[in-house]
């Protein structure tokens, strides 16, 4: 399995789409729909990313240093970082804020669907949002901008992509049973569909954790340690894996990560064992030996370092 698909499934992603729209010219929004709200659904997320896929017609999109992004019909826009989302016709108008032209009687539908905007050419999109650890999946998601457009195309699959979106929201509003399960897993066939598609479209000069999976050589490695992270391994050894000296690999690896392959390795450990904390009551003691620590004390400093508090500390704060 390559690295890009086991951090993935790892993460153990939910998702939902929640609203089916038509935004006619002129129109411009705001949303701050953001992890809060999605706690109503998924009270364990501590991470949320946010996507809008375009059926037809299209949208401008600001980005926060200066600039738009121009969206046209066929785009997948993500917001990896779970920002304020801003897009419409008309940039320069004042923004409706999302929820306020939404009917009482919707605001808590599965799937909100409605027309808003002034009367001229329309703009078909849906939304949705993916949940996540935000533990598991920062090697993902430190290198991804606050804002993401891309183009899924015309080929045979953007074309199944989009009728699958369509069947799901017709079955949202017939409320069928299985809708939400159905509508969950589009959201994560998107999503997934999405970094697979932004890694293939990256420059060949790119750097972090898309650019290492994509290299020939740092790839395998990547992929060999999400596929047996607590084996026993050391920068020889993953050399042999990647086919490549271990000088070579160790200076690959530096200059795509920024960070050298064993120090990787140890924060993904410490990443897996976050997820065990929150998901099970096993002594910490168990934990800190498959994260490769001799002792809970070291164990307890290093996970400190990483994610700001010892590993006791971190686990009540998630399980009350």
């Amino acid at each position: 399995m390559d690295a890009l698909s086991d951090v993935l499934k790892s993460t153990r992603l939910e998702g939902a789409v929640y609203l089916n729209a038509e935004f006619t010219a002129p129109w411009c929004i705001e949303s701050r729909y953001g992890l809060d709200s999605i706690r109503r659904r998924l009270e364990n997320a501590d991470h949320v990313v946010f996507f809008h896929f375009f059926f037809d017609g299209g949208a401008k999109v600001p980005l926060a240093g200066g600039g738009v992004i121009d969206v046209e019909a066929g785009d997948l826009v993500l917001f990896p970082q779970g920002d304020d989302q801003r897009m419409g016709s008309d940039l320069r108008m004042v923004p409706d804020e999302f929820g306020t032209f939404v009917d009482d009687a919707q605001k808590d539908a599965e799937v909100i669907h409605l027309r808003h905007g002034g009367g001229g050419a329309p703009t078909r999109v849906v939304c949705g949002y993916i949940a996540l650890s935000r533990s598991m999946s920062r090697p993902l998601f430190d290198c991804l901008p606050p804002v993401v457009r891309i183009p899924v195309g015309d080929g045979p699959g953007a074309g199944l992509l989009r009728e699958l979106v369509r069947a799901g929201v017709r079955e949202s509003s017939q409320a069928g049973p299985g809708a939400s399960s159905l509508l969950a897993k589009l959201s994560e066939l998107l999503f997934v569909e999405a970094m697979r598609r932004y890694a293939e479209s990256m420059p060949p000069e790119a750097k972090g954790w898309l650019a290492g999976v994509r290299d020939l050589h740092v790839g395998r490695a990547l992929a060999a340690i999400h596929a047996e992270p607590h084996a026993t391994w050391t920068v020889d050894r993953l050399a042999r894996q990647a086919g490549i000296s271990r000088s070579a690999l160790a200076e690959r690896f530096v200059s795509l990560l920024g960070e050298p392959p064993m120090k990787y390795l140890a924060r993904w450990r410490l990443a897996l064992a976050a997820q065990e904390l929150r998901s099970a009551r096993e002594p910490i003691v168990r934990i800190a030996e498959r994260a490769g620590y001799d002792s809970e004390s070291a164990f307890s400093r290093a996970f400190r370092r990483e994610f700001g508090a010892p590993p006791a500390t971190w686990r009540r704060a998630r399980l009350t």
